[in-house]
């Protein structure tokens, strides 16, 4: 059959979006021509797009990321403001979040041991990921 390549979301030689202008069906020989987008995920780099692939299949999932990738959560975090950034959304970055007092972080680990949450809300939790 045909070699089938991905299409370049941007120019090697200047660096901008590269827009497709012609499709071509090999079953019936139809050519249509015009000026076609390749979506935001054509702006992705072939490692960004194999990141969102891993992470759709961890259904989102950043600790199922995080041991998929065998990095840690601020690479994930990371990683995805990168991918967001690169699909031209803006990042709500937000306040940084204060450092848990052992308090309460001694208060969200007795809620676990108790059975009142889980062990992924008390991930979340002790991250700051949850309010």
């Amino acid at each position: 059959m045909y070699n089938v390549f991905p299409v370049p979301g941007h120019c090697p030689v200047c660096g901008e979006g590269m827009i497709i202008t012609r499709l071509y069906c090999p079953n019936c020989d139809v050519t249509i021509e015009g000026r076609f987008s390749a979506g935001r995920l054509a702006m992705l780099s072939p490692e960004q797009l194999e990141f969102v692939e891993v992470f759709l299949r961890c259904e989102g999932k950043i600790t199922r990321v995080e041991k998929e990738l065998g990095i840690s959560y601020p690479t994930v975090r990371s990683r995805l403001n990168e991918i967001i950034e690169a699909m031209g959304y803006e990042v709500d970055r937000g306040p940084e979040p204060d450092e848990m007092s052992s308090e309460e972080r001694r208060r969200v680990l007795d809620e676990l041991a108790a059975g009142r949450i889980t062990s992924e809300e008390a991930v979340e939790l002790l991250r700051g990921d949850l309010a």
